[in-house]
């Protein structure tokens, strides 16, 4: 696996990976982490592809997903914990 691409964002660490003629695009937040993989032959112009997909509509959704995650870490840990 190896990194071909790093995206500057300023709500997340977007890193795009090609391993086994799969892009995994990798999004990070803090301790949270989401990842898409993506066939090399699903995508016309390889990893130009890739950056057209990530676009604002869906980086919104996927930080409207990173709240769901957070929210739902905490409160299995605070079940857990008291």
């Amino acid at each position: 696996m190896r990194i071909i691409a790093e995206l500057p964002h300023h709500d997340f660490k977007i890193s795009i990976l090609n391993m086994n003629q799969k892009f995994i695009v990798k999004i990070e937040q803090g301790a949270l982490e989401q990842s898409f993989k993506i066939p090399e032959m699903d995508l016309t112009d390889g990893v130009n592809s890739v950056f057209e997909l990530l676009d604002e509509e869906f980086l919104k959704t996927v930080g409207a997903r990173f709240t769901e995650m957070r929210k739902d870490f905490k409160e299995s840990y605070y079940r857990y914990n008291y």
